[in-house]
């Protein structure tokens, strides 16, 4: 199969061109910096150096493909956030009509049923609705779980407080993903015969916040360490203060508010959806641990 990623070579895209490339696939890779161009060559792929909002450039890198993967970043283009990324969504989706890709892979997230009050991601609400009137297209929504890798950002609180925290409770239930889980999905999704539009949930554990803490400070010899609750202005001035933009520091607020009163979780919580991902929590605080 010719497949085409748009994700560069970060987290998800890396380990996804190596699982096609392995299977002996055809794989284009989309990438912004004409610098990794060395590096997805190395693995066996293409590169097609351009921007995910240039609609002519991905018709020409989406034409040919028997499948796309589109995905875009949490923080497109600085400011205007939401707007961005949602003109990226027409981008690839006038790309996909024109190029006449049949099957589509987009990575989206737990939250993305909702248009607001999930920061980032209602940007995926907005390109999921505008795939939903692609027409023969089979697309798979990739529902990802909060990020496992999202807990690397607590590590200067560990060092000076003691503590990891954020705008939800202790309590609060958190389904959690590791990027290769993504990446594993995505590839199996992508290689799939499929027909319609669905939505699949990828999920590696579900667990409250209070148990990250305590299996991260289990991991790194502070078996103590607790989860603290902030306020919504405490984590915004926290992340402003970390060197966060204030656009993205508000978002992720606001997505931390999602998390505490249970509206980004419901739908995978109120589907059933099963938990598929194979790097359990335990596993992750090693790789934590190790990065500390």
């Amino acid at each position: 199969m010719k497949i085409t990623i748009a994700g560069s070579l970060g987290n998800i895209g890396r380990p996804l061109t190596q699982n096609l490339v392995k299977a002996g696939h055809d794989v284009t890779v989309i990438s912004s910096s004409p610098a990794r161009e060395a590096d997805i060559n190395a693995l066996g792929a293409k590169a097609a150096i351009g921007y995910v909002n240039d609609s002519a450039f991905l018709n020409d890198a989406f034409t040919g493909a028997h499948a796309v993967f589109t995905m875009t970043p949490p923080n497109m283009g600085g400011s205007n956030i939401i707007k961005n990324t949602t003109l990226a969504g027409e981008a690839f989706a006038q790309a996909i009509k024109q190029s006449g890709v049949q099957r589509v892979v987009m990575l989206s997230s737990i939250g993305g049923d909702l248009p607001t009050g999930n920061g980032p991601i209602a940007g995926l609400y907005n390109i999921e609705q505008l795939f939903n009137q692609l027409n023969g297209v089979a697309i798979t929504y990739l529902r990802a779980g909060y990020f496992y890798t999202n807990f690397y950002n607590d590590i200067p609180l560990i060092e000076g407080m003691d503590i990891m925290g954020g705008n939800f409770p202790d309590t609060a239930v958190l389904p959690l993903v590791h990027p290769n889980d993504i990446a594993e999905a995505a590839a199996e999704e992508l290689q799939k015969a499929a027909s319609g539009n669905y939505i699949r949930y990828i999920v590696s554990d579900v667990v409250q916040a209070g148990a990250v803490a305590k299996a991260l400070g289990v991991a790194i010899n502070k078996p103590e360490l607790p989860w603290v609750e902030f306020t919504d202005e405490q984590s915004l001035q926290g992340m402003l203060q970390a060197g966060l933009p204030e656009e993205i520091a508000g978002l992720y607020t606001e997505m931390g508010t999602g998390l505490s009163n249970g509206s980004v979780a419901s739908h995978f919580l109120k589907t059933n959806a099963p938990v598929t991902g194979k790097i359990k929590l335990e596993e992750f605080a090693k790789e934590f641990a190790a990065k500390f």
